[in-house]
């Protein structure tokens, strides 16, 4: 029998996840302190590192209270222990500096400004009134001032700012709130801000407060001011100023796109939009997504400028996530000034978000009436997260970014040090080793070089928060994306191999997988509907029912194909692709009909002669491209300004009668299998060639209601019916063929709300288990992840 430890003991305590940058070495400073206990933590390169001695009971309750009761950010991934000699030592519990070594631990997301900083912010008798950085170890940037790791000041774009005497007090006082908070700072110590109007000239107020006034006016007015926030710049106009907001659209060639709409307050934001429980605890969360709303009628709320979302019954909101913000809108007393303010992107359409200041005064010449700028630097541009809270209360993220990035993804299975670059569409490139994956910050669209130069930015940049040193790099197959370039160039700087060329539909089905937990030991029917993906035959895929794994997948179904004329270019005209698919199906260009009326008599000309030749008319099975069609076809849309515009409008339409007919087209089916059902999974590599489900049945039953004068609301909602019906029809015969029980539903065309619902409910009633996308978009934003867990796991590898 062991005899009871009488003296002191000592435990070592080795901390994991997102523990830095948190407040948790305060937070452990002040649990040894309550019990008494002496030792010490550290910052490691691997997390946190804690001893403490005492006696044994007390160690104890410690190690309880520190896995049951972290910090509010604090993410804890793994806690270890050993027990060592003691020494002895009675001192006080001490906070050790950094040790500098080899390892990996988890630096948080920017958080928006917590309650307490908040209503400091609005005190007169605070020393922080009024200042636009405030921030404490429980809100505040975070990834976007973090130059490397472990998370010191030294390694933040703070370190340019000693702190005055006041701030080193609380820096170092462990009872106070901004113990170890690396961002502190106040009026006397911390960044200043500065209001630069369009003659360039550098107006630095005496008080941060006029340049917020002068901004504030500036709005109030009309005019569009270029606001510095935490991962870049905005575009700021009022979002009740028909003008301010139809000049901005002009400026920035935005086309007809949506612009995001920051509201004042929760009050404010209710006048918008009626929100559930869910959405307003989505507003409100620490991340502040743009969280995409229904819209109130002007007549019920507060009324925004029609050209803020025009065709859009939805609109995007998004509440302040800075004091920057917070003061811009003002504090009581204060001028009068908008209560919701357009907050888009700071840069041109396709270009990557501005963050430098001598930059913005350049690129944004044209955009903006004045900036609203400081002198912190951006470490790296994060874009604004954007999300939609599903009936259920379930968020499908839309874009990750700012709010989630640099969290981590716990994989299913671990991977080799892996880079994957994603696509040329809003890309966000991911890193991954062991079990953890990191996306980067949204990047956009990979049009140009200096997208391109962002995205390999960005790509470092999260390298050095990590630690990850890739030995592999995953991309597209599609031979001229801009993206595998990159790629390409990016394994010959690393001195590996080429790259590992992952199936575009392929890396979306293994995304699902992976972010549902899924280790690929049983195969998932894979429903990928999107526009573009390089198919195996060289042809444009989008229509994909493939049954997959992470080892590999086979063409179950796809969608028949129909010419893409004039390629990626003729995705703007979708009067055209609706003619193709009419052309495809046997069917007549009736001049009556909306799509055919669209076109001039030569675009006509030119157009059939294109389709009879086959000239410049890459066939394409993508679902979107279907979507765009049958917009036109309705009349909604013929002509797109913008990525899916007309899926969009076409969406919008149908939600206006979805409850009020519950019909639906029907599709045709050709060389599917028959539906029966078998015991067990059928090899993958079993199959017969790929079935297809046939377009001209719902295109003649279009026709036909468009004859009959039936509204466009009704044929919008027939047809989204239709295509949710043909999913659950192919998954059945999937299963009968298979013994499959599992559907991913992935791709852009899944962002579609009444699309992905409808698929889901009929999916679940037929007894499927239906995984659906949570914080991974299903857009080609969540590509990377599904590129590094079908490279990362693979033994054999395609290159070039």
């Amino acid at each position: 029998m062991t005899a009871p430890v009488s003296g002191p003991v000592r435990r070592r305590i080795t901390v994991r996840g997102t523990v830095q940058g948190v407040g948790f070495r305060p937070f452990v400073h002040r649990l040894a302190a309550d019990l008494e206990l002496a030792g010490f933590v550290s910052n490691t390169a691997n997390g946190v590192l804690i001893e403490v001695e005492g006696p044994m009971g007390e160690v104890g309750r410690f190690f309880d209270r520190l896995t049951e009761q972290p910090p509010p950010l604090a993410a804890v991934t793994g806690v270890g222990f050993e027990d060592v000699p003691a020494t002895g030592v009675t001192g006080p519990f001490t906070i050790r500096p950094t040790e500098q070594s080899a390892g990996r631990t988890q630096l948080p997301p920017d958080t928006a400004t917590c309650a307490d900083c908040l209503r400091e912010l609005a005190d007169p008798a605070d020393r922080r009134h009024r200042h636009p950085f405030i921030t404490c170890t429980h809100c505040g940037p975070r990834f976007t001032i973090a130059t490397g790791m472990p998370y010191d000041r030294a390694a933040t774009t703070m370190a340019g700012f000693p702190m005055c005497p006041s701030c080193a007090r609380e820096y170092g006082a462990p009872d106070d709130r901004r113990f170890h908070a690396q961002p502190v700072a106040c009026p006397d110590c911390g960044p200043r801000l500065r209001l630069i109007p369009a003659d360039g000239t550098d107006v630095r107020p005496a008080r941060d407060t006029d340049a917020l006034a002068t901004a504030r006016a500036l709005l109030a007015a009309g005019r569009i001011v270029a606001v510095k926030g935490v991962g870049g710049y905005h575009l700021a106009c009022d979002a009740t100023d028909p003008r301010a907001v139809a000049t901005l659209r002009a400026r920035k060639e935005r086309g007809g796109k949506a612009f995001a709409v920051m509201c004042a307050d929760l009050g404010t934001a209710e006048r918008v939009a009626a929100l559930s429980d869910a959405e307003r605890a989505a507003l409100t969360s620490a991340r502040r997504p743009i969280v995409l709303l229904r819209r109130r009628t002007p007549t019920d709320g507060l009324r925004l400028a029609d050209q803020v979302c025009p065709g859009s019954p939805h609109v995007g909101v998004m509440l302040p996530y800075t004091p920057v913000h917070t003061l811009l809108f003002g504090l009581p007393g204060d001028p009068p000034g908008p209560r919701a303010l357009v907050m888009t992107s700071g840069n041109r359409s396709g270009e990557p978000i501005v963050t430098d200041d001598a930059e913005a005064l350049t690129r944004l010449a044209s955009l903006a009436d004045a900036w609203l700028a400081h002198d912190r630097p951006i470490a790296s541009p994060c874009d604004d997260s954007l999300l939609r809270v599903r009936p259920d209360g379930t968020e499908q993220v839309l874009r990750r970014s700012r709010g989630y990035v640099p969290r981590p993804l716990r994989l299913p299975l671990p991977v080799r040090p892996t880079l994957a670059v994603g696509g040329d569409l809003k890309n966000a490139p991911c890193l991954g080793e062991g079990d953890l994956a990191w996306f980067g910050p949204h990047i956009g669209d990979m049009g140009d070089l200096a997208t391109l130069e962002a995205a390999e930015r960005a790509e470092l940049h999260l390298g050095r928060l990590t630690g990850v040193t890739p030995r592999l790099v995953a991309a597209d197959r599609h031979p001229r994306y801009h993206s595998t370039g990159w790629a390409r160039t990016r394994s010959t700087r690393l001195g590996l191999r080429s790259p590992t060329l992952v199936q575009h539909h392929h890396a979306h089905i293994a995304s699902a997988m992976a972010e549902h937990g899924l280790d690929g030991t049983t195969p998932v029917i894979g429903v990928a509907f999107d526009g573009t993906g390089y198919g195996d035959d060289g042809t444009v895929w989008g229509g994909e029912v493939l049954l997959a794994d992470y080892t590999g997948y086979r063409r179950f179904a796809h969608l028949a194909p129909a010419p893409l004329p004039g390629g990626d270019a003729g995705v703007a005209n979708p009067c055209r692709l609706a003619l193709a698919r009419l052309w495809a199906a046997g069917l007549p260009w009736e001049r009556d009909l909306p799509s055919v009326a669209a076109c001039s008599e030569s675009e006509r000309t030119v157009l059939r002669q294109q389709l009879e030749r086959q000239v410049a008319c890459v066939p394409t099975s993508g679902m979107g491209r279907l979507f765009d069609a049958v917009s036109s076809l309705v009349g909604v849309c013929h002509r797109a300004g913008y990525e899916a515009q007309a899926a969009l409008e076409l969406e919008a339409a149908a939600t206006e009668a979805w409850h009020a007919d519950t019909r639906a087209y029907r599709f045709g089916f050709r060389t599917l299998p028959p539906l029966h059902e078998v015991p067990s999974v059928r090899p993958l590599g079993a199959l017969d060639r790929a079935g297809r489900w046939e377009i001209a049945p719902p295109l003649r039953a279009v026709l036909a209601d468009l004859r009959r004068g039936t509204p466009t609301p009704v044929l919008a909602a027939r047809f989204h019916r239709g295509v949710a019906r043909a999913v659950t029809e192919i998954c059945r015969r999937a299963r009968g063929t298979t013994g499959l029980t599992t559907v991913a539903l992935t791709g852009g065309v899944f962002a579609n709300a009444l699309l992905e619902e409808e698929c889901a409910a009929l999916l679940a009633t037929d007894r499927f288990t239906v995984l659906r996308h949570r914080e991974v978009p299903p857009n080609d934003g969540g590509l990377a992840l599904g590129q590094l867990m079908v490279a990362g796991t693979a033994t054999n590898h395609e290159t070039e």
